[in-house]
């Protein structure tokens, strides 16, 4: 059966870095193979760069811009393939060149359009310089175009796929003959040929949609951690490692904050029940972690997130009335207009308390609409820790020394606010 490989930009970021893929792929012989690839390094970020530059009038900042996106590319090319780079130079030249066609072709169109018809090519670029190392290196390849083979429809940049049309295009892939096929994350394009992308953690979501499509026996995304972890190492120093967890536990931590894979991501593959597993391209024989079907492990380990730089509302009518379904229903609704999401969410019978991010282009005029209309008491730069499967003696002892201005649990989730001066450096979760 197919597997499906999906590698971050980390994982090629130089010409190293591709050559340490390289390697590992030499050591996965099995076939059919599908390889998806994400634009190399911090490319994506230079992109939207260039775009805004383009957008302004292509001066010296697009141009600069523009070279330095070439040099970068072909300094990885002539790295690795040192005086053979006739021909992977020449499809970066051409690339590069349509790039900036298509600039000034879409400068003046939305932005959102322009976005999708040109930072597609990060991904582009970086396929095209993998996969012709690959075949430098001796494992015969396939390049594919992602925009040919994922349809979506026209919701530039968060577009939504056409599964049936998609599943008729890939099919084939899956067979057997030899070949590695090498293709993009992040991008497609509609049925008329416009690229599309697909939003955020798009290159995870694209290797969910083929697998999905070509009935896959497993995905495996290659990070430079060894999995999953129960906590962010960074601000745990004991966090220990999710080596098997449930398509529902993945779902529910992604949703209150963790660093895991994105619902999206998950969903196609629950459907059809393929295992998503997660592995370190630095260290190959670290234990990976697996999401999958199996339930069994999801409440043997305490899971903890923090998200911070939070503000809490606290909102209750100004006629001291009920903070019935109608109310709710028109604060929720605007939340929805302002593009946020409440990390938190608790009513009592004259008041309902929102946790939110601290994005301020969004944030402050939402506020200004809830003032107009409820009395509104806020509180700014605050900590929001969620604990899944956590005991009261648990949660005692991470509440220890900290005033909690905002709770709500249930039964496999506990949530509590407090100032993020009380927050502050590392955690320690106690036995």
């Amino acid at each position: 059966m197919t597997q499906v490989f999906k590698f971050g930009g980390a994982s090629i970021q130089d010409a190293a870095a591709i050559r340490r893929l390289g390697e590992l792929l030499a050591r996965f012989r099995a076939r059919p193979l599908v390889v998806v690839v994400s634009a190399m390094g911090k490319t994506t970020n230079a992109l939207e760069a260039l775009l805004e530059a383009a957008r302004e009038g292509e001066g010296d900042d697009y141009r600069d811009r523009l070279e330095t996106l070439r040099r970068e590319h072909l300094a990885a090319v002539e790295s690795l393939f040192g005086t053979r780079t006739g021909p992977v130079t020449e499809r970066v030249e051409a690339l590069i060149t349509e790039l900036d066609r298509r600039h000034r072709r879409h400068a003046g169109r939305e932005r959102s359009f322009h976005y999708d018809q040109t930072v597609c090519f990060g991904e582009l670029l970086s396929t095209t310089i993998v996969s012709a190392w690959l075949e430098e290196a001796g494992m015969a390849t396939q390049w594919l175009d992602a925009r040919e083979l994922v349809v979506t429809d026209d919701c530039h940049q968060a577009a939504n796929v056409d599964w049936q049309a998609t599943a008729e295009r890939v099919r084939g892939l899956d067979r057997d003959d030899g070949r590695i096929r090498v293709t993009q994350g992040f991008i497609g394009g509609t049925a008329e040929g416009a690229s599309t992308t697909l939003g955020r953690e798009g290159s995870d979501f694209s290797a969910a949609i083929l697998a999905h499509c070509l009935d896959a026996e497993e995905v495996t995304i290659w990070k430079d951690v060894p999995g999953l972890f129960n906590a962010d190492p960074r601000r745990f120093d004991n966090a220990l490692q999710l080596e098997q967890i449930s398509y529902g536990e993945a779902i529910e931590l992604a949703w209150h904050g963790a660093k895991v894979i994105h619902p999206k991501t998950l969903g196609p593959l629950q459907q059809k029940a393929i295992p998503l597993t997660v592995r370190s391209f630095q260290d190959l024989e670290a234990p990976p972690s697996t999401i999958g079907r199996d339930t069994r492990f999801d409440t043997q380990t305490p899971s903890l997130i923090l998200r911070e730089a939070q503000t809490l509302l606290e909102i209750r009518p100004r006629d001291f009335a009920f903070m019935d379904e109608a109310r709710q229903h028109d604060i929720l609704g605007r939340l929805v207009e302002a593009g946020l999401h409440a990390g938190l969410i608790d009513s009592g019978a004259m008041r309902l308390s929102l946790c939110l991010d601290g994005h301020p282009e969004r944030l402050e005029p939402l506020v200004a609409s809830l003032c107009a209309d409820y009395a509104v008491a806020r509180r700014d730069d605050l900590t929001l820790l969620t604990v899944r499967h956590a005991d009261d003696a648990l949660l005692a002892a991470l509440g220890a020394g900290r005033d909690c201005l905002a709770e709500r649990r249930n039964a496999d989730t506990a949530q509590r606010v407090f100032p993020g001066s009380q927050c502050r450096g590392t955690w320690h979760i106690p036995a």
